[in-house]
């Protein structure tokens, strides 16, 4: 199958792809969506298992107006297609010492949870902590996240007129030393620090302007009924319903340009397609090696340092009457290490911890709750923070695993899993998954004090090649990579307008000159 010169390109049909082929095809545009693998959402996957199929990818949805706005975009709703269910329970919380803590959809349930467990002095560092951060949040939104190009200043606007918010900008700030400066209770450091690495970072080393990661999920966090990768197909589902064209098993070897414009892509076999608009939903780092001219490439600080990986388990299991037994966890559940300097000082060296964190998505009880476990085997997906890889770490085959079960086993929490050779997805899996990602699951580090405003944007120094993804602003996260494929479909529809409607000749008229490559973003 061939393209005219007038089609879309898509190359990637994770969540940003996915956006970017839906409104383009909702606008008129005929799209063709390349997926090198063989299913529809990228890292939104899943494996199988005794119980069923596992998600093995993203397992929190938050920030639900970005996909009703997505749906609606392409004359349809969410509920159409999915089934949503807003969880009542945000999280469970252990700690060695036998702490627990639930944080909850409602604040005031948050804060009296907290008092429970803390203590009244803890919780009004919390609600202290929660004001700031819903501050933050509401003033980088709209000037930040939801802009195609990021406005500092109207950031700054929102900040100078609440003076108290300033510290979180305070450069060279980590927001593990804005929290100690919030919390006297070490465990609820620990805890919000714990919302850097939803977008990769170390909290030790992320700015503390981070801690507004924790009001995307304090605004409700979502389960897909069926699981997240039904997400990823209904959209698949809705693009081809708007007369799209979606390729799977179709990886791009390469990236076509002449005169500093797009002229299309050379599959894996060597076919061809023709196509004056690109949009490319990867890893920005993988661009050098894709593109005939390397140096229209984002620069290397764009993509340089990566990001956090993972070691993701995914498999069925039996929790265990003794110990917590089975009606201990919820649907997320997070079980802490021991010492935060022990796990991130680690990884801050690219060296696996030994006892990290250990986070439980219990994929069956989000309808459940709160009345606790299925009958029989249920589904898990296990994730732990881990370096991205390197050359030097190919001989961790298992060497460099951490056993999560006996980390578990120290919180009175006993599984008996049914393991199978695909439970285990490792940072040299996701190298070979994701080509040129080093295996870091969020693009580039979000570590250090400009690194909201250094991933790429949706345009490129390629006239006609944008990118979508959680590699480009704004970030890692399934609303922030929506958010992206939108900024990308709008540069293309609006790039098509403004382009010269005439033949090009030997001297072409109108407008020659590639866009100049914007920067930026956060994530969650």
């Amino acid at each position: 199958m061939g393209c005219t010169k007038d089609t879309v390109i898509v190359i990637g049909a994770g969540m940003g792809g996915l956006a970017a082929a839906i409104r383009l095809a909702a606008a008129g545009r005929a799209v063709t969506l390349l997926e090198a693998h063989g299913w529809p959402g990228g890292k939104m996957r899943t494996v199988p298992s005794a119980a069923g199929p596992v998600d093995a990818g993203p397992t929190v949805l938050t920030l639900r107006d970005v996909l009703d706005d997505l749906f609606e975009a392409a004359g349809s709703t969410l509920e159409a297609h999915v089934t949503l269910d807003l969880l009542p329970v945000l999280a469970r919380h252990f700690w060695t010492d036998g702490a627990q803590l639930d944080l909850h959809a409602d604040p005031a349930a948050s804060a009296e949870a907290i008092a429970d467990t803390f203590g009244p002095r803890a919780r009004a560092e919390f609600l202290r902590f929660d004001a700031e951060t819903r501050a933050l949040f509401e003033g980088f939104d709209a000037p930040i996240m939801r802009s195609p190009r990021p406005r500092a200043l109207g950031a700054a606007r929102a900040v100078l007129a609440r003076p108290a918010l300033m510290p979180w900008l305070v450069p060279g700030r980590s927001l593990n030393a804005m929290l100690a400066a919030r919390f006297t209770e070490p465990r609820l450091r620990q805890l919000f620090g714990r919302y850097a690495t939803y977008v990769g970072g170390n909290p030790a080393l992320a700015p503390a302007v981070l801690g507004l990661i924790w009001q995307a999920e304090a605004a409700g966090v979502w389960a897909v009924r069926g699981g997240m990768a039904r997400l990823a197909q209904a959209l698949a589902a809705v693009f081809e319903g708007l007369g799209g064209t979606l390729r799977l098993n179709a990886p791009v070897a390469r990236i076509l340009s002449a005169r500093g414009a797009v002229t299309g892509v050379v599959l894996a076999d060597g076919q061809a397609l023709t196509g004056r608009q690109v949009v490319f939903n990867g890893d920005p780092a993988a661009l050098p090696h894709l593109l005939d001219t390397p140096r229209r490439a984002p620069p290397r600080r764009r993509t340089q340092p990566r990001s956090l990986s993972a070691q993701v388990w995914t498999f069925a299991a039996r929790v265990q009457p003794q110990g917590l037994g089975a009606d201990a966890l919820t649907y997320h559940s997070v079980f802490f290490a021991d010492d935060p300097a022990q796990e991130f000082g680690p990884l801050a060296q690219g060296r696996t911890p030994e006892a990290p964190t250990v986070y439980v998505c219990a994929q069956d009880r989000a309808t459940r709750m709160p009345t606790g476990a299925p009958a029989g085997a249920e589904r898990f997906q296990f994730i732990l923070n881990a370096p991205p890889f390197t050359p030097s770490e190919a001989q961790c085959n298992t060497g460099c695993n951490t056993d999560p079960f006996a980390r578990l086993a120290r919180f009175g929490l006993h599984l008996t899993p049914e393991l199978t050779p695909q439970a285990l997805t490792r940072p040299r899996d996701f190298a070979a998954l994701f080509p040129h990602s080093q295996g870091a699951l969020y693009g580039l580090s979000p570590d250090g004090a400009l690194a909201t405003f250094l991933r790429p944007g949706a345009r490129t120094k390629l006239r006609g090649l944008y990118l979508a993804g959680g590699g480009a602003h704004p970030g890692a996260g399934v609303p922030m990579a929506l958010m992206s494929g939108g900024h990308a479909a709008r540069a293309a529809m609006d790039d098509r307008i403004s382009a010269p409607v005439f033949r090009p000749t030997a001297t072409p008229g109108g407008m020659s000159t590639g866009s100049a490559m914007t920067g930026n973003a956060p994530s969650r």
